[in-house]
């Protein structure tokens, strides 16, 4: 992807990224069979993000970079294993993070906030073996990180229990939102539909 959007050999990209990895400017985050790259971390983003004002013309004019071509359905809201992804996944994490139930900084983890918020929610965190109570998972069409581990899971259980979530015809992995899943996300986390549109 890179190489195709920056029009330079896919050899020259992986030289310079090997270069930025060795140099812990960059790190890889592995997820399946896809390996994705980014910035080490916030300094080195605050770092790069200054030179760049003062070595790029115009560097505050509006741009974008489209990097992945999925159908709506599954951008606004899917499955991802046993959690939420998309728009809606993520939607879900930064509300949480927001209100204090969820740390995102390094590794996720759920707050005695979020802990309480999920027994008030009707999400049981009922042990399931050695799993994480939160972790994070890349999300391929959004490349941020959204909520896995049991309370993701449960979450998402509880979701397609009270039909807050079904999917569509034809099945897959796309969800839509219903009208009774509106309200509950509205009300459990602050939520509107234009958060997943």
């Amino acid at each position: 992807e890179l190489a195709r959007i920056t029009a330079v050999a896919p050899s020259t990209i992986s030289g310079h990224l090997t270069r930025l990895l060795d140099a812990g400017i960059c790190v890889t985050e592995r997820q399946g069979r896809h390996s994705y790259v980014r910035i080490a971390d916030g300094a080195t983003a605050r770092l790069l993000d200054d030179l760049a004002c003062h070595a790029i013309p115009d560097r505050d004019a509006a741009h974008a970079v489209p990097v992945v071509a999925a159908p709506d359905p599954l951008v606004r809201a899917r499955t991802c294993y046993d959690h939420f992804a998309g728009r809606l996944g993520m939607a879900v994490t930064d509300a949480m993070e927001r209100r204090g139930l969820l740390h995102t900084q390094d590794a996720f983890e759920l707050t005695e906030a979020g802990r309480a918020w999920c027994a008030e929610a009707g999400i049981s965190l009922a042990g399931e073996g050695r799993r994480p109570l939160a972790s994070s998972c890349l999300d391929w069409t959004e490349r941020r990180r959204h909520l896995g581990g049991l309370a993701g899971a449960r979450l998402r259980a509880r979701a397609f229990e009270e039909e807050w979530v079904v999917r569509p015809e034809g099945g897959g992995r796309a969800l839509e939102v219903t009208g009774a899943g509106e309200r509950a996300f509205g009300d459990l986390l602050g939520l509107t539909p234009e958060a997943w549109s």
